[in-house]
């Protein structure tokens, strides 16, 4: 077996992420629309995705963000729609969006397979994730991802080009046999391609709209498509096998 390095995203690649926040997002629009009455839920959902995605632009990945931005949309539509801004229902917002940071997280269908798969067929695995710390540590201690991943763990609140390669330097590997493997284009597959190495994209069920952007660079390596995790083994095999019939 040809071996390869993989750095792999935790949230959406490896685990569920985003069906929390949606299910998150829904109750909290059908708590909105029970006080404002005159809303519709696509206008508060649309206003609460505006101040996230700037806030995350401007602040980064932290977990404390997404309570904040169901607060700032409920006081938005009291100001708009003239209605007192109360302590009681702030702090009951804020516990809709905390919530999703407190919730016992699912791994992806077979997970601890793939990952010793790739683990006996001799790869590199190495964990690159967005978020803060004490967040992300909680979804891979809860999930013993620390089996496969030991110290190879590099979690950034800002996950991008600059992020990913302070990670290419630590571990200081070929770029042609190392490859980023998630399912944002934002802040996994594009900088895979920015920084010359190769990538895998695996999208998501539900995609995050910050995850979604438009790449027009050439890429210098491979980039492939697959439809699940657990592609991913045979996808590698095969890869390793043509390489070696060249």
């Amino acid at each position: 077996m040809n071996q390869q390095t993989l750095i792999m995203d935790l949230d959406d690649t490896l685990i569920h992420c985003s069906k929390y926040f949606k299910e998150s997002k829904n109750k909290f629009a059908d708590q909105m629309l029970d006080w404002f009455h005159s809303a519709t839920k696509e206008e508060i959902l649309q206003k609460q995705l505006e101040i996230d995605l700037k806030n995350v632009e401007e602040f980064g990945l932290h977990s404390s963000l997404y309570p904040e931005s169901l607060v700032l949309t409920y006081k938005y539509f009291c100001v708009k729609y003239g209605r007192g801004i109360t302590d009681c229902e702030v702090e009951h917002i804020h516990s809709i969006g905390q919530s999703v940071f407190q919730i016992d997280v699912q791994p992806f269908p077979y997970l601890y397979e793939v990952l010793e798969r790739l683990q006996d067929d001799g790869h590199d695995l190495y964990l690159f994730t967005g978020g803060d710390k004490e967040n992300q540590r909680r979804k891979i201690d809860q999930l013993g991802l620390e089996n496969y991943f030991e110290q190879r763990v590099f979690i950034f609140e800002h996950k991008n080009s600059d992020a990913l390669q302070l990670v290419l330097d630590e571990i200081k590997t070929e770029k042609n046999s190392t490859w980023m493997v998630g399912n944002s284009l934002k802040t996994d597959i594009k900088p895979a391609i920015d920084l010359g190495i190769n990538a895998i994209h695996i999208p998501a069920e539900f995609e995050w709209s910050y995850n979604i952007v438009d790449i027009d660079i050439v890429p210098n390596g491979t980039v492939a498509e697959l439809q699940s995790l657990l592609q991913l083994p045979e996808y590698l095999r095969d890869y390793a096998f043509y390489q070696i019939a060249k």
